[in-house]
């Protein structure tokens, strides 16, 4: 044990005390962090040019609407209340008759001044918006872009054409001001979270608004967080021992080291930099949400279960990517053995829209039970809003802890034969004699 903790101390001070682990720290926040920053500054930096639209109206009823509100809103609502300062795009639109003959030449001319940037969109309104029942009724509205994500623009016309359409259908049904208002009112549904009851107290706490972002969010940093700290310190464990091995450090050391003690010291100390720099995110994390306001987001019944499945991940990956390092023999045998090794870890990052969707359905479940892939989708079930029966965590962890003792027997076997052979190149059918036969 003391050789496997003074090895531990090499591996954890030379990690430590490089600039890259510094520089490390620094980036990778302001990486997370950059895009939420992007959007902030963008929405605060709106684009302000002229935007030209062509409408194609086949219904012939929209054209008075839009025209009025498109006066209110270029005259009104793109300026700054305060200040008057311009803050948004003035909406010029050019009314097209519509091409009986040659519908999809019309669409395709409008479409080659869209790509010109001569336009910014065309939108074209169906015949028979107003009275859409039926069959054979062309009720639609189409709005033609090269701007497909997060474009609000098309939701602006969407809302007028539909507002307008509600009034004419209102009107036709002889109702007054009052009665069409009552008739399209429209309740939004408001998302709750449960009445719970304080641990502590015992008084009984209303339900909070929730917010589908905030739901997304924890468990989605918590995921990130425990995939960076995998590749940060497990993954770099195959080139590290290849190396050793290569340039005959690994012949010296066990000279006065067992092969176990060689591999449980490097892969500790690999765990140890993931603690130092899981302790340092999570801190700062806690503090922010703590400064802004937002306590309530601190998943703190998780994190003691995020940090064990951490370690345990760490461990299992790490023993295996040493164990692969000590097969190879070079930079193209290590490449070949590299994306195997992380599967456990990138796997989960494809699994993130459905576990966080239904936590607890039956695919979720399943998944977080799997061994492999337990530690980060345990981690994300937990840390979403949906209670996980406790059960599952428990019977979770048995299940890596388990799998973790046979990963690190394994790999022990493995680097124990072939840390000190040359020139045998890493196969399945080596890896199973290895492990296996000696």
């Amino acid at each position: 044990m003391n050789k496997i903790w003074t090895l531990f101390k090499r591996e954890y001070r030379a990690a430590v005390r490089t600039k890259s682990f510094i520089i490390s720290l620094l980036l990778v926040p302001i990486m997370m962090g950059g895009g939420f920053a992007a959007m902030i500054i963008m929405d605060k930096n709106k684009d302000t040019d002229d935007k030209r639209f062509v409408v194609i109206d086949h219904s012939g009823l929209m054209t008075g609407p839009l025209n009025e509100a498109l006066e209110a809103r270029n005259s009104k609502e793109i300026f700054h209340t305060h200040t008057g300062d311009k803050i948004d795009a003035v909406y010029l639109v050019e009314y097209m008759e519509p091409d009986l003959q040659d519908p999809e030449g019309q669409r395709l001319a409008l479409s080659g001044r869209v790509e010109s940037q001569e336009l910014y969109a065309f939108i074209e309104i169906g015949p028979d918006i107003l009275h859409p029942a039926g069959e054979g009724k062309q009720a639609y509205l189409k709005y033609y872009s090269q701007h497909s994500f997060n474009d609000q623009i098309r939701y602006w016309f969407q809302n007028v054409v539909n507002n307008n359409l509600r009034e004419l259908r209102a009107t036709e049904l002889n109702l007054d001001e009052a009665q069409a208002e009552d008739l399209l009112w429209w309740i939004n549904v408001e998302g709750m979270g449960l009445v719970t009851v304080d641990k502590k107290t015992g008084e009984q706490q209303e339900a909070e608004k929730t917010n589908e972002l905030q739901t997304f969010m924890v468990p989605y940093v918590l995921l990130i967080l425990m995939f960076m700290l995998v590749m940060m310190s497990a993954i770099p464990q195959l080139s590290s021992v290849m190396e050793e091995k290569n340039e005959k450090i690994a012949e010296v050391l066990l000279g006065t080291i067992t092969p176990f003690q060689f591999m449980m010291g490097k892969v500790m100390g690999g765990i140890g930099v993931s603690l130092t720099t899981a302790a340092i995110y999570v801190t700062a994390g806690v503090l922010t949400l703590k400064y802004i306001g937002m306590e309530s987001l601190i998943p703190v019944d998780v994190l003691p279960w995020f940090f064990i499945f951490t370690i345990l991940f760490i461990l299992m990956v790490g023993s295996g990517m040493a164990a692969l390092g000590a097969t190879c023999n070079d930079n193209k045998d290590a490449q070949s053995l590299t994306f195997p090794g992380i599967l456990p870890a990138i796997i989960p990052m494809f699994l993130i829209a459905p576990v966080i969707a239904n936590p607890t359905g039956p695919f979720a479940t399943t998944i977080a039970l799997i061994p492999p892939f337990t530690p980060t989708v345990m981690v994300m079930r937990m840390a979403s809003s949906v209670t996980i029966p406790m059960w599952q965590p428990v019977v979770g962890l048995i299940g890596v802890i388990l799998f973790t003792i046979f990963t690190v027997w394994i790999g022990a076997r493995i680097f124990r034969t072939a840390i000190l052979i040359q020139g045998q190149k890493p196969s399945l059918a080596t890896l199973y004699k290895y492990a296996f036969k000696g």
